[in-house]
């Protein structure tokens, strides 16, 4: 039986469409992400996120990014190497009004210039916002 408190973290992997036995790699951690959500993804996988030098193909990519990390092209075209075709990209970048919020624009003009497809946008923590990339549909036949 799950308990309530868990229910609520459980939700959050579930709502980025993380299914257990996924790999999932953690890119631009920092001291201000959301642990509660890094915990409910670890929990939904069942084991850890891996990091930047993780070698095997990835299902899903957690993507912590703020408004002076750089150039996020560059940080997307990376994340994108050891992508599985069907795999997912999750910018997670803090909410309106809060510090390192990125605009909306300026990930939406960066997507497409690094061959992806933005599908969605959710709230994923009390101080983050994510948004959903995938290959395009184009491109997969291409892959």
């Amino acid at each position: 039986m799950v308990a309530a408190e868990d229910a609520g973290k459980i939700g959050v992997a579930e709502k980025l469409g993380i299914e257990p036995g996924m790999t999932v790699q953690e890119l631009g951690w920092d001291e201000d992400v959301d642990d509660n959500l890094r915990a409910a993804v670890e929990e939904q996988v069942g084991g850890d996120l891996l990091d930047e030098d993780a070698d095997e193909v990835i299902n899903v990519v957690l993507l912590w990014w703020r408004e002076d990390d750089g150039d996020l092209v560059d940080a997307l075209i990376n994340a994108t190497g050891p992508l599985a075709e069907d795999g997912v990209i999750w910018v997670l970048s803090p909410k309106t009004g809060r510090p390192g919020h990125v605009e909306p624009s300026d990930i939406a003009e960066a997507v497409p210039t690094a061959g992806l497809a933005q599908t969605s946008n959710i709230g994923v923590a009390d101080d983050w916002a994510g948004v959903r990339l995938v290959w395009p549909k184009s491109a997969k036949a291409k892959r």
